[in-house]
């Protein structure tokens, strides 16, 4: 930041961002932030210009989940903030530390119909850890270092600052005590005391099948590594959970069944919520006792209020100081425990016999694939490509390469289970990991929330590859339809065979149009090949997303 000695209030947010270690802000201009933007031009920071408030909030989301930073979004004020909060909700459940930053009507002229008016942190308050309206040029960096701490602490989630434009063009003395200390902005961690860590190693040992369960703080890369490392420690199941298919997400195997049998379950930041079936019966047996591991009190009191003397331990901790506090404080696994594992290994890598076989059905309609044939190419794909990411969403066919398709890196659209962000979470997983190739899978309703993002991949040089699979409806509505109401009724939800590469022709990238297994590789490497973003529009056949179900045990 060039050094003045008179700043204005958006030099010193700038400037506040620059130092917290900030390097792009995703963003869409209007009135309320022009200041910052002018700001920003003597920072280091990138600014990645997109066409949706929608997209920046999920482009902030993808890139704080991959890169471990604060993620900005920074839009106006007004529609360009309630375009933005709509967002949030999958921010918060996927639990990224982002913030959102929003121009503002001046405070100047509160409450006298102000241009774009509104009261914008009580909108954003239900969908973040916390919302506030910046009220000085001098308290802006301050108010910024406190977001950045809020967002990356406890349990991580999104924060909201509003930002008057009075505020943003007030000028102040330049001077140290604008500046916080680094402290203020980091996180604080919530270890795990060697006391209780030894007390939930009692507990597992004494359980005969005990299953660990870790949170969507714990379903990126990194949590992965460590939720595995915690596994071969106690020698025990540990699972990581982030679908809003829950105990029914095809990419957990029969983990349903597995879930049924434990007679301990320990919740590390994962809320005993809608994807554990609230840990009621059958899902989770009766016997059934809990120990919870959580950076929420309140969390912890649900589990309290509901389970009763059920709850045999719980402490206050984030997820990865307390398995790290585990590990340390674990000697020898019990041997008892290698059968259970064995089996929830097993369980976690069950598929249905009859998916391998899919190649040979006839019952598919000419110049349509299977989303299995799609699977087996980008599994190829990712074999070749280990540092590769795997972006997902899509009510159906985003299922199928989340159950099927072995990706060290991926980013699916989490526990809200809003379809849409794919393509916006991977442009921001490009620019975080540029060297990589980045593959988005997605159904053809979902494409069509965030089309318009490939124009920002074009301009902004960022070369990902979209998989669209286009089966022509609303394919996880028309099921519902048809299981509830009958193929009579299944009314609505058509959409046209639309030639989506086409699309990404007229904006400037590569397109592709699949409509047999034997050309999708081919497809998939020219795609690559191009280095400019892409389009496969592949024309799938519309079946319903993965189920999976063991075959019932012969008596």
């Amino acid at each position: 930041m060039r050094h003045r000695a008179i700043l204005r209030g958006a030099d010193v947010v700038a400037g506040m961002l620059e130092r917290i270690g900030v390097d792009r802000i995703f963003s869409v201009s209007g009135n309320h932030v022009m200041p910052v933007y002018d700001a920003l031009i003597d920072t280091r920071i990138e600014l990645v210009h997109a066409r949706h408030e929608a997209a920046c909030v999920h482009m902030a989301d993808a890139y704080a989940r991959t890169t471990g930073q604060v993620g900005i979004a920074l839009v106006t004020g007004g529609p360009g903030h309630t375009n933005a909060i709509a967002a949030l909700y999958t921010a918060l459940a996927s639990e990224a530390p982002m913030i959102l930053l929003s121009g503002h009507a001046s405070l100047a002229e509160i409450g006298r119909g102000a241009f774009q008016e509104l009261r914008q942190a009580d909108m954003a308050r239900p969908v973040t850890k916390t919302a506030w309206t910046l009220e000085s040029a001098r308290s802006a960096g301050h108010a910024l270092a406190r977001a950045a701490h809020i967002a990356r602490s406890g349990r991580p989630g999104p924060v909201h600052v509003s930002l008057p434009i009075d505020v943003l063009e007030e000028e102040v003395d330049s001077s140290a005590d604008l500046w916080p200390e680094a402290a203020a902005w980091l996180s604080t961690p919530i270890p795990l005391a060697s006391s209780a860590a030894d007390r939930i190693l009692m507990h597992l040992h004494a359980a005969d099948r005990p299953l660990l369960l870790g949170g969507p703080t714990l379903c990126g890369f990194a949590g992965r590594a460590r939720m595995s490392e915690l596994e071969q420690a106690i020698g025990a199941p540990v699972f990581g959970m982030e679908s809003p298919r829950g105990i029914n997400d095809p990419g957990l195997g029969s983990f349903a069944e597995l879930l049924a049998q434990a007679d301990l379950v320990v919740l590390i930041g994962k809320a005993l919520d809608f994807t554990l079936r609230f840990g009621e019966p059958p899902f989770v047996s009766k016997d059934c006792s809990f120990v919870v591991v959580d950076p929420d009190p309140g969390q912890i009191a649900l589990v309290r209020e509901h389970k009763g003397d059920r709850l045999l331990f719980a402490a206050l901790a984030d997820p990865f100081s307390a398995i790290q506090s585990m590990i340390d404080r674990t000697d020898e696994p019990p041997e008892r425990a290698t059968e259970w594992l064995e089996n929830a290994r097993r369980a976690s890598a069950f598929r249905p016999a009859e998916w391998k076989n899919v190649s040979s059905q006839a019952t598919r309609p000419a110049g349509h694939i299977h989303p299995l044939e799609l699977c087996a190419v980008l599994q190829s794909f990712f074999d070749q490509h280990p540092e590769g990411t795997l972006v997902c969403d899509g009510g159906e066919i985003g299922q199928w390469p989340q159950s099927m398709v072995r990706a060290n890196r991926r980013l699916i659209n989490g526990v809200a289970g809003e379809i849409g962000p794919s393509l916006p979470y991977a442009l921001a997983v490009k620019c975080a990991r540029p060297e990589h190739p980045v593959i988005a899978v997605m159904g053809d309703g979902t494409f069509g929330f965030h089309m318009a993002e490939l124009d920002t991949a074009v301009r902004h040089r960022l070369p990902v590859v979209v998989i669209v699979g286009n089966d022509a409806r609303w394919s996880a509505e028309y099921r519902i339809q048809l299981r509830d109401y009958g193929a009579e009724r299944a009314k609505y939800c058509d959409l046209l065979p639309s030639r989506y590469d086409k699309v990404a022709e007229a904006l400037g990238g590569h397109g592709e149009f699949v409509t047999s297994v034997n050309e999708l590789a081919p497809a998939l490497e020219r795609a690559v090949a191009s280095n400019k973003p892409a389009c496969i529009n592949v024309m799938i056949e519309s079946v319903a997303a993965p189920t999976v179900k063991r075959p019932e045990k012969q008596s």
